[in-house]
């Protein structure tokens, strides 16, 4: 892999040797430039990864140099270099998309490390946007609604595995979206122009999951009355995703391992070895592990699908989506059940529940109080008994005086005015002090009108 570049732009040329020296030695390809205007010439034909400026030049302050920048290529990532106590300079930087800011004189071990979280941060928003662009080519994004660093965190690790083709096992409760994740790896890799055929193994009956897998010859059993290829031969080429993968009986395990090993497989009556270029992906609610301890699934079937394992947590753990969600599928749903808005109490009822579902229960249940509401707005009437009166708030409680997620959300605004004071306006130093990811905190700084 090429060493990442970095641009050096400070006007005392002994400042700029220093750091582009240091930067040198600890393997970066690193180029200098002695003013704004002469880094923007650079920018404007070379690639940089990451720009480390001097705020006080002459000509384009660095500061100016950062806004044209990010009008330029907003994803280069700028550490501003200012003079210790300039700190309005150092929150406009902050407000116009600098990743962080070193006070004069410059402490190289600390600049090290914010250079590594900087292009760690550029590397992880590439791979989510072509993960993305790819799933709004093939597959709609609108499918992975999230707000959460748990699902931030899911997306990231399916963004990587989709460059190679390796198996993956993706586990998580019923309902949580293992099929979309997996239709997201498919459509982020190299096979997206291929077949995605997805099978659900506890739907099929066990005695014929090996003819539907596989494929039959005519005559191979009862009923089979032609040749059939099977679900490995329709996805020639592309993704077989196993869904439910924990009904599968060892046996089937068993020539599921040697495809996965060699690439052949046989048809059902015949013995005749067959070969297809597929990329195999799971999913399973079951616990494989227990399955493993008690006999009931194969050790090394178990140990050759579970490669990269990227498992989904249920809603209830990542409550921070449960209000993009709802407000997506009214979003989604507005078309055929018109427009409508969610009330706050509707809304809080929600926040409260724990989903045995997970998102298809929060789907189902925000079509239903559009059909039930009357107006435009869905009100707490309008979700199930068992929802709006899960919370019963009792007369002179403290409930009457401020709800829960009321509670929750001034907590919320306090902590977060804390830490980015503490952090001195610098998000990422305020999302480390939260300990969430920065992109949950700016949804956060949004969603609260901070």
């Amino acid at each position: 892999m090429s060493a990442h570049k970095i641009l050096v732009v400070d006007d005392e040329q002994a400042q700029r040797s220093t750091l582009a020296g240091f930067l040198a030695k600890r393997g970066y390809e690193a180029v200098e430039a002695a003013s704004g205007e002469s880094a923007l010439e650079q920018i404007d034909t070379r690639d940089f990864d990451l720009v480390l400026t001097d705020q006080k030049m002459t000509g384009i302050s660095g500061v100016e140099l950062l806004e044209r920048i990010k009008q330029r290529n907003p994803e280069i990532e700028v550490i501003l270099i200012t003079a210790f106590g300039d700190v309005r300079s150092a929150v406009r930087a902050t407000k116009a998309g600098a990743f962080d800011y070193i006070t004069k004189p410059v402490d190289l071990e600390a600049l090290e490390i914010s250079i590594g979280r900087a292009l760690e941060r550029r590397q992880l928003v590439a791979e989510n946007r072509l993960l993305r662009q790819s799933l709004e080519q093939k597959h709609s994004f609108s499918n992975i609604i999230s707000a959460s660093g748990a699902m931030e965190d899911v997306l990231n690790m399916a963004a990587r595995v989709a460059r190679v083709d390796s198996p993956v096992l993706i586990t998580g409760e019923s309902g949580t979206g293992k099929e979309v994740v997996a239709r997201a790896i498919h459509q982020a890799s190299g096979r997206a122009n291929k077949p995605f055929v997805a099978v659900n193994c506890a739907a099929l009956n066990k005695n014929l999951i090996e003819s539907e897998l596989f494929g039959h010859e005519k005559g191979a059993f009862t009923g089979a009355v032609r040749a059939r290829g099977g679900k490995i031969e329709s996805a020639g080429g592309g993704t077989l995703f196993l869904d439910e993968l924990g009904e599968i009986s060892p046996e089937i395990q068993v020539k599921l391992l040697r495809f996965l090993q060699e690439g052949t497989f046989e048809h059902v009556g015949s013995d005749q070895q067959l070969h297809a270029d597929v990329r195999l992906l799971a999913a399973t609610n079951r616990d494989l592990q227990q399955a493993l301890n008690e006999g009931n699934f194969r050790e090394d079937f178990y140990y050759r699908i579970n490669v990269v394992n990227i498992h989904i947590p249920p809603l209830r753990s990542r409550r921070e989506d449960i209000r993009c969600l709802a407000e997506h599928f009214v979003e989604t749903n507005a078309t055929r059940l018109g427009d409508k808005k969610i009330s706050r109490e509707a809304l809080d009822a929600l926040l409260r529940y724990d989903y045995p579902g997970n998102i298809r229960e929060l789907q189902n249940l925000v079509e239903r109080a559009m059909v039930m509401a009357r107006g435009e707005t869905i009100t707490i009437g309008d979700l199930p008994p068992s929802l709006a009166d899960r919370v019963p708030v009792a007369e002179g409680s403290a409930a009457q005086e401020g709800s829960l997620p009321a509670s929750v959300q001034a907590l919320e605004i306090r902590m977060i005015h804390e830490a980015l004071e503490r952090a001195g306006g610098v998000q990422v130093r305020a999302a480390d002090l939260l300990g969430i990811t920065e992109r949950n905190l700016r949804y956060k700084i949004r969603k609260l009108g901070l």
